[in-house]
């Protein structure tokens, strides 16, 4: 018999509760170390090791070997801690994806024509093919959907480019200053704002249910918070900034804790707006882009700790929602196959004729394209938000995390085997000097 007190009760259900969350995350860190460090090592990306890893944790390998220990270890406590967690670091790391937007290329002449190009075909087509992949497949895949809703989302699934995945990979192959490199890291950034508008629209005509006036009244309320933000907020920032910058430090931690609380009363609002809290941190992040000492001291105080703690919760908390057992069949095969080849071709294809367009030769060409079709991060943000509207089913959600995690492992080793990327690294610094 159980003669505990109510208090006693629910102090240890808060305990037992603390125990799982401190458990997964300590499972969920390491893991995501050990798997990022095996991609290095495999000559890919950290990146790709961390979004592999939250697949194998998931169900589709954990929970498939030792289903009673996935049980466990998963479900045993309600999933919102983890679920919170995971969504106050995509706040906090969409505010560093937006300080680290730099357009400052787009100076040189001789690449804009090229940018431009590279960007607009690498919209279009894939967001063509993604509405055509949405109407074909609705009927099938998602009977009791809103199909307009399911094709706006592949459409804007197909379009994404991961700008910090390509970010990374071209650091690691040394391409951050070559022309191809820039050219494609200037044509990501404008691909990834497109990309945002594109979400918060789709996002904004899904929670409004497809209501004219309630849609429009929301990209009113967009528009205006975006007014706001750059004629109201971004002055007061930059004036708080230089005060400090003043006293000889880029970021104390008092304006550390202003910014922190500025980037989650900004995700209120757009919460309130009705297109997710995280596209609040992006904005705010975005206002501050042109801020070099303020992005360094941000990375090099709080970037890490997101890296190593909240971006691995993000991918392990995607990969228990992938289950690849419900791919059952070779009908759903066909239906992954086929998604998978129509975004690389729209992405990879597009590009690489854009690319052509411009006089770049056909190994620039391929490599252009590849770069451009790394999905990654932003592809499996794309993706939560639109299972998080139900306007994507499950199985077509484990579709795109699919194509997201090939998208991104095949950039590397292919851009390795087409461009000798030490001698290019070389030539170029060689053409600066």
């Amino acid at each position: 018999m159980d003669h505990s007190t109510p208090v006693q009760a629910a102090v240890h259900k808060t305990e037992l509760l603390l125990f799982f969350t401190l458990l997964q995350l300590s499972i969920i860190v390491l893991a995501a170390r050990l798997c990022g460090n095996l991609a290095i090592r495999w000559s890919n990306s950290r990146v790709v090791g961390e979004i592999v890893a939250g697949i194998v944790l998931g169900p589709s390998l954990f929970g498939l070997l030792w289903p009673q220990g996935f049980q466990f270890l998963f479900r045993s406590t309600p999933p919102e801690p983890m679920a919170i967690l995971s969504q106050v670091g995509l706040i906090l790391l969409l505010f560093q994806i937006g300080l680290e937007f730099d357009f400052s290329h787009l100076r040189e002449p001789r690449n804009r024509r090229a940018v431009g190009r590279i960007a607009l075909f690498g919209l279009l087509l894939p967001f063509a093919l993604g509405l055509a992949f949405g109407a074909l497949s609705a009927p099938l895949l998602f009977p009791s959907g809103n199909a307009l809703g399911y094709s706006l989302f592949c459409a804007t699934a197909f379009s994404i480019t991961a700008l910090p995945v390509l970010g990374r990979i071209l650091l690691d192959l040394d391409l951050q200053r070559t022309r191809i490199g820039t050219i494609a890291i200037s044509a990501s950034a404008i691909n990834d704002v497109v990309g945002w508008l594109l979400l918060a629209v789709v996002s904004a005509l899904a929670v409004s249910h497809f209501s004219a006036q309630a849609f429009a009244i929301e990209l009113l309320m967009l528009a205006l918070y975006v007014v706001i933000c750059w004629w109201l907020v971004r002055p007061l920032l930059l004036r708080l900034l230089r005060r400090y910058a003043a006293a000889g430090e880029a970021l104390p931690l008092d304006l550390l804790g202003i910014l922190l609380a500025v980037v989650f009363i900004s995700g209120m609002a757009t919460f309130k707006i009705g297109i997710f809290a995280i596209f609040g941190g992006f904005m705010m992040g975005v206002l501050l882009h042109d801020r070099p000492a303020l992005v360094a001291a941000w990375r090099e105080k709080v970037g890490h700790f997101v890296s190593v703690f909240f971006v691995p919760i993000f991918f392990t908390y995607t990969g228990l929602r992938t289950d690849i057992g419900l791919l059952e069949g070779w009908p759903a095969w066909g239906w992954c196959i086929l998604l998978l080849a129509l975004a690389t071709l729209g992405k990879f294809g597009g590009c690489y004729v854009a690319a052509r367009w411009t006089g770049m030769d056909r190994t620039e060409a391929r490599a252009i394209g590849m770069m451009m079709n790394t999905r990654g991060l932003m592809e499996l943000i794309v993706v939560n938000v639109g299972y998080d509207l139900g306007v994507i089913p499950q199985s077509v959600f484990t579709m795109l995390v699919l194509m997201a995690i090939v998208s991104t492992v095949i950039t590397t080793p292919a851009l390795k085997r087409w461009l000798n990327v030490g001698r290019m690294a070389e030539l170029e610094q060689g053409r600066a000097a």
